[in-house]
C-alpha cells in the first residue's frame, strides 16, 4: 500500500511568495498522481525516491545571508557596503581615484572616511583628513611633519578637535595616498577616524602631571587604540563610537559624552557589604585602591550624557572591559536603521542588565558592582583648567595651557608650538577636547618666557577670559551639515567679547555647533547655539543655557530661537551682563541660569 507523498517544500529565492505557493500546489498534484518520478534528499544529505524520507523535498530553499544576525535585505545601504567588500581593503579604490584626481561618488565618500578621509562637498571641494591622536599626545616631531603635510598639500592649517585630535583640510583627490604615506611615516594613522568605527581614543589632557590625578590613564588609551588597530573585527561597527579614559583629576575630558567612560576614583579605605560580582553567587570585594567607574551611552546630540552602571573595574581590566562591551555593540547593535544605531538606543532596548549579563560573557574574570558612595567624592573639575600656567606634580615643572581661537592652527604657528615643546619642553604636546593645546614639563625658570611666546603667536593663555571657553565646530565652510559658519562666527564673538573688556571674575563655556548632530556639544555648554536657517534665508542660531558636563552636568534649556548671527554677540555679551549683575555671591552661570525659569529667563534677557 503505497502512502501519499507530501508536497515538497520550494521556496527559490527568484521568486514571489505568490509563486512559491502555486509551485507547492502543483508539485504536491504531480507527487500525489504519481506521473512524476520523485527525488528528494535526506536529512544527512543522500538522494532518495521515498517522498517520506525526504522531509525537506528537494527544493528546500538555503536561508538568507545576515550580518549579525541581520538579514542582508533588512541592511541600510552603508551596512550593503561594507559586506561587499570592507572598507579596510580598498587601498587600489583610492590609489585609482588618486591617479585619476577622481571625485567620489557616494559609497566611495563613505568607503574612504574609514581611512580618515572625507569629501566635504559642498561645503568645499577638497578632501578633510581626520587624525587619530591616541591619549590626545602628539610629539613635536609630529607637529612639525602636519604642518608641513598642510602647507604643501593643504590649507595650510589645521583644527583641533573635540575629541582632541587633528583635522587637516583642502586636499585634492590626486594627493590622497600621498596624504596618507606621508602621514603614515610620521608615525600617525587615520584609519577609522570615520564612518562606521570607533573614533579617537581621548584621555584627560594632563595625565601623567596633574597633581590631583589619581592614575596616568594614557597607557590604556594607548592600548586600546593598538588593540583596535590590530584587530579587523572592531571595524565595522552599527555606528561611531566613543571611549574616554579619566584621570579623576583637575581637568575634564568630557567623558561622560561618551559610549563608553572609565572615569578614575578610589574606593574607600573600609571595603563596602554591598560589593558584589555580576552574576556571581560569591562576591570577592576588592581591596581599597584606584579603579575605573564605567559609565554607559553618553551622546549629547541625542540629548543624553553616559550613566554610572556601578561597575568597579581594575586598572589591569579596563581595555579587556572596553573591548568586550564593543564586541556586544558590534554584534547586536541596530543596522537597519542608522538614527538608532549608536549604543544609546541598544541600552534603552536592551536595559542595562542584559548588556552588562552579555560582556560578562566576553570576560574571563567577573565584573563587580559597588555603589558610588562607596568610593571617595570625585572634587570638580578645574573649569578651564586646560588654560594657563599649571604647577605639576613633578617638582620644579610648569605645564602652559595654551587657547586656540576655534581650535584653528596656521602652519607657521605649528612649527613654533612644535619648536616651543623642544626648546622649553620635552618635545610632547598635548591636545584637549577642548580645542586647546597644553605644553607640559615646561622648568619653572622659563614659564613666563615661554607665556609670552605664545600670545606673540597670537594664542591666549588666561583661564579667566570670556573667550577662553569658546568652542565651534567646522561649520558650513567646511561641512554640508552645518546651517552656519560657527568658526566665523564665533571668532567674531571673541573680538566683540575682547573689546568689550568684560571682566566675568568666572570662567564661562560658549559652544557653538552647526547642526543636531551637535559635533561641539551645545547642549553641554553654559551657553549653546545651534546653527538654523531663518525664514529669509540668512544664517542664524537657536540659544540654550545652562548645560554641564562633569560636577555640572545637566542639558541646556532652549530660551531663543531664530537669532539672526549679526545679533549673536550682542545677545551673548548682554546674557552675561546680566548674569555678572543679578548673580549670588560665587554663583556660577549654571547654577544662576538653572534657577530661573524659562521664561524668567527671556524676560530678564529681552532687548
Amino acid at each position: 500500500m503505497s502512502s501519499t507523498p507530501t508536497a515538497p517544500a520550494f521556496a527559490g529565492s527568484g521568486f514571489t511568495p505568490e509563486q512559491k505557493e502555486y509551485l507547492q500546489g502543483f508539485m504536491a498534484g504531480v507527487a500525489a498522481s504519481g506521473q512524476f518520478p520523485f527525488v528528494g534528499t535526506t536529512t544527512d544529505g543522500r538522494l532518495t525516491a521515498d517522498p517520506a524520507a525526504a522531509p525537506g523535498g528537494n527544493f528546500a530553499a538555503p536561508a538568507e545571508e545576515t550580518v549579525f544576525g541581520t538579514p542582508l535585505s533588512d541592511l541600510c545601504k552603508e551596512e550593503l557596503w561594507k559586506h561587499q567588500e570592507n572598507p579596510l581593503d580598498c587601498w587600489e579604490r583610492l590609489v585609482a581615484h588618486a591617479e585619476a584626481d577622481r571625485v567620489p561618488d557616494a559609497e566611495h565618500t563613505y568607503r574612504f572616511k574609514t581611512h580618515g578621509l572625507f569629501w566635504v562637498s559642498p561645503a568645499q571641494d577638497s578632501f578633510m583628513l581626520r587624525l587619530r591622536v591616541p591619549a590626545c599626545e602628539i610629539t613635536a616631531h609630529q607637529m612639525h611633519g602636519l604642518a608641513e603635510l598642510a602647507h604643501d598639500l593643504g590649507a595650510g592649517c589645521a583644527h583641533v578637535t573635540t575629541r582632541g585630535n587633528l583635522q587637516i583640510r583642502e586636499f585634492k583627490p590626486r594627493d590622497i595616498v600621498r596624504v596618507l604615506v606621508r602621514l603614515q611615516e610620521l608615525g600617525l594613522t587615520s584609519r577609522g577616524a570615520g564612518a562606521d568605527n570607533l573614533r579617537n581614543i581621548t584621555a584627560s589632557p594632563n595625565s601623567g602631571f596633574d597633581p590631583a590625578e589619581l592614575i596616568d590613564v594614557r597607557p590604556f588609551a594607548k592600548a586600546l587604540h593598538h588593540y583596535i588597530l590590530n584587530h579587523r573585527d572592531l571595524y565595522g561597527l552599527p555606528r561611531k563610537f566613543n571611549v574616554a579614559f579619566d584621570n579623576g583629576g583637575s581637568v575634564s575630558v568630557a567623558a561622560d559624552t561618551n559610549d563608553i567612560g572609565f572615569v578614575a576614583c578610589r574606593l574607600r579605605d573600609a571595603a563596602p557589604d554591598e560589593v558584589s560580582n555580576f552574576k556571581s553567587e560569591t562576591p570577592h570585594p576588592p581591596a581599597p585602591g584606584v579603579y575605573f567607574r564605567v559609565l554607559l551611552g553618553g551622546i549629547t546630540g541625542h540629548l543624553d550624557f553616559a550613566r554610572d552602571t556601578g561597575l568597579l573595574v581594575r586598572p589591569s581590566e579596563a581595555v579587556a572591559v572596553s573591548v568586550a562591551m564593543i564586541r556586544v555593540f558590534l554584534e547586536h547593535g541596530d543596522r537597519t536603521n542608522r538614527k538608532k544605531a549608536r549604543l544609546k538606543y541598544l541600552l534603552e532596548q536592551w536595559g542595562v542588565e542584559r548588556f552588562l549579563d552579555e560582556t560578562q560573557k566576553k570576560l574571563a574574570f567577573p565584573l563587580r558592582r559597588v555603589p558610588a558612595d562607596a568610593c571617595v567624592p570625585r572634587a570638580p573639575v578645574v573649569k578651564h583648567g586646560w588654560l594657563g600656567l599649571q604647577r605639576q606634580s613633578q617638582r620644579g615643572f610648569t605645564s602652559l595651557g595654551i587657547g586656540v581661537p576655534v581650535g584653528r592652527m596656521t602652519s607657521r604657528q605649528m612649527h613654533a608650538l612644535a619648536d616651543l615643546a623642544t626648546n622649553y619642553g620635552r618635545g610632547e604636546l598635548r591636545l584637549t577636547v577642548w580645542q586647546s593645546v597644553i605644553l607640559p614639563h615646561v622648568p619653572d625658570a622659563f614659564a613666563l618666557t615661554a607665556k609670552r611666546a605664545v600670545e606673540r603667536l597670537g594664542f591666549f593663555v588666561d583661564p579667566h577670559d570670556a573667550s577662553g571657553g569658546i568652542v565651534a565646530c567646522t561649520g558650513n565652510k567646511g561641512c554640508k551639515y552645518a546651517a552656519a559658519d560657527t568658526k566665523g562666527h564665533a571668532l567674531a564673538l571673541i573680538k566683540t567679547l575682547r573689546d568689550r573688556a568684560l571682566d566675568l571674575g568666572a570662567p564661562v563655556n560658549i559652544h557653538f555647533t552647526g547642526c543636531p548632530h551637535s559635533c561641539a556639544q551645545h547642549y553641554c555648554g553654559d551657553i549653546g547655539l545651534l546653527g538654523a536657517k531663518l525664514q529669509d534665508g540668512t544664517e542664524g542660531y537657536h540659544v540654550v543655557l545652562g548645560g554641564g558636563m562633569d560636577h555640572e552636568q545637566g542639558i541646556a534649556r532652549e530660551i531663543f530661537r531664530g537669532v539672526r548671527a549679526a545679533e549673536v554677540a550682542d545677545l551673548v555679551s548682554r546674557i552675561l551682563i546680566c548674569w555678572r549683575t543679578h548673580r549670588s555671591a560665587g554663583e556660577s552661570f549654571v547654577a544662576w541660569a538653572r534657577r530661573h525659569s524659562v521664561g524668567e529667563l527671556q524676560e530678564r534677557l529681552a532687548s
